[in-house]
């Protein structure tokens, strides 16, 4: 009897535990811990949750059992309307699919959850037209950047042990742990890397195998360190490759605070990583060597189009004469906050808040100094839209002095900094499917580029318009 009751006890605690953590993360637990399963998935075409509805009744008896299969679809027509390296339209789009397993639920022991997540992603991106060094499209940054590809983000296991703490391993999708409460989703909020997470942590890999734990303090703070593989990525699932090139250890503090009454979060976070890199400060003649090999998993690949200056005015560059410099080591520290100041009486999901986000990196190996993000965001402002969103936003990305400065100095391409501006509404039409406008005005950390005849011309501000359509399947 004893044993019945403590486990009892135990499954008791680590549901109390599932419940702070969907209320203190956000969207962002479902990284790791529960997913939130609706009465039921069933009902009319415009009251139920996914577009697929129950499926006869069997997917709600599969989530009361722990067993979550899910589906989304990005839809993305959009084009530059003005400025760039050229005007146009194109379509994008992509789909992510997951598979989440509770084995409390599912009648095998408390606190454990697999999560298997894949992504396939089709049609092109205005990367290029619209001549931004950070990417536009955030979901144009996986699997693989700027392609239509396919890969697996996540296959993980957590448990928790406690109320107080959890380890988690496997293939980490670090996109998962990024949502904030006006900022983070490119399925719901804004569009553009700089305004989806930091860009200080270019070198971070999207999707890496790793570990990491967990730490609740109290249910209002949120410890976190994870250790991934430095050179992860969403198609590459050999793990007995994980950590040949180094470690990547990501630590984070999140608190929750409710000054008059108003939800608001503080966050400071951080990145070391002892992978060798190739430095910024090279010999000239190894900056091609430096443009060509280097990828900056959140920043996308400027180095195709800084190459292609490089062929046209310096080609003797191209081929290195000796050993290139190499870094051992790189760091980066963030702080955030977010912070509603009005929210309806007894609502603390809707209200209209503030965010900020501040970053800064050693400058070498990282093409990034300092990153800075601030906007405003709503939540079901308006009483007869409770679940519409919208937001507007400002980021800058500030580059590195060592980043290709003979580009920089002898044909005057400017990279210096990068603003981006955003503004979105989201419409929520029906649970299943929500449409948003954007517009994105973009001042190009390059301030020139080549034309159709491979000659350098200036880059005027881009404006770009987009239309994203967000179905739960």
């Amino acid at each position: 009897m004893n044993i019945k009751h403590n486990n009892r006890l135990k499954r008791t605690s680590l549901s109390l535990l599932s419940s702070v953590l969907l209320m203190g993360l956000g969207s962002s637990a479902h990284a790791i811990g529960p997913v939130e399963v609706p009465k039921t998935w069933g009902g009319d075409l415009a009251s139920r949750q996914r577009l697929t509805g129950d499926w006869g009744g069997v997917r709600d008896e599969m989530g009361k059992k722990g067993v979550v299969l899910d589906a989304n679809m990005l839809l993305l027509p959009d084009g530059v309307a003005t400025g760039g390296r050229d005007t146009g339209a194109e379509f994008w789009g992509s789909v992510d699919y997951s598979l989440t397993l509770d084995t409390d639920k599912m009648g095998l022991w408390p606190g454990g959850f697999f999560k298997f997540q894949g992504i396939s992603s089709f049609g092109n991106t205005l990367y290029y037209d619209a001549g931004a060094v950070v990417p536009t499209n955030m979901s144009s940054l996986h699997p693989i950047f700027n392609e239509a590809s396919s890969g697996l983000m996540q296959a993980s296991y957590t448990q928790f042990l406690s109320e107080q703490f959890g380890v988690t391993m496997g293939k980490m999708n670090l996109l998962d742990f990024t949502p904030n409460e006006f900022y983070g989703n490119y399925n719901t909020q804004f569009m553009n890397a700089g305004l989806n997470l930091p860009m200080a942590y270019a070198m971070v890999p999207i999707s890496a195998y790793g570990g990491g734990v967990m730490v609740l303090p109290t249910k209002d703070i949120t410890l976190m360190a994870l250790a991934l593989d430095a050179s992860g990525t969403p198609d590459e699932n050999n793990i007995s490759k994980a950590f040949d090139d180094g470690v990547t250890l990501v630590s984070a503090v999140n608190v929750k605070i409710k000054p008059f009454g108003l939800v608001g979060h503080q966050g400071v976070s951080g990145v070391w990583s002892n992978k060798s890199r190739l430095s910024l400060d090279q010999d000239p003649a190894n900056l091609g060597r430096t443009l060509l090999n280097e990828r900056y998993p959140f920043l996308g690949n400027p180095g195709p189009v800084l190459e292609r200056i490089l062929n046209k005015f310096f080609p003797e560059l191209l081929i290195p004469v000796q050993a290139a410099n190499r870094k051992d080591n790189t760091w980066s520290v963030v702080y955030s906050f977010d912070q509603y100041f009005w929210q309806p009486d007894g609502d603390s999901k809707r209200g209209l808040g503030v965010f900020f986000s501040f970053g800064a990196t050693d400058g070498n190996p990282n093409p990034i100094q300092y990153s800075y993000m601030t906007g405003i965001g709503g939540k079901g402002v308006f009483s007869g839209r409770p679940y519409d969103s919208f937001g507007i936003g400002w980021a800058r990305t500030q580059f590195s002095d060592q980043f290709v400065p003979l580009l920089r100095e002898r044909l005057n391409l400017g990279l210096d900094h990068e603003d981006a501006i955003e503004l979105y509404y989201s419409v929520v039409v029906t649970p299943w499917l929500n449409v948003s406008p954007h517009l994105q005005v973009i001042n190009s950390g390059l301030s020139k580029t080549l034309n159709d005849n491979n000659r350098l011309q200036n880059m005027d501000t881009a404006v770009e318009a987009s239309l994203r359509m967000n179905i739960l399947f």
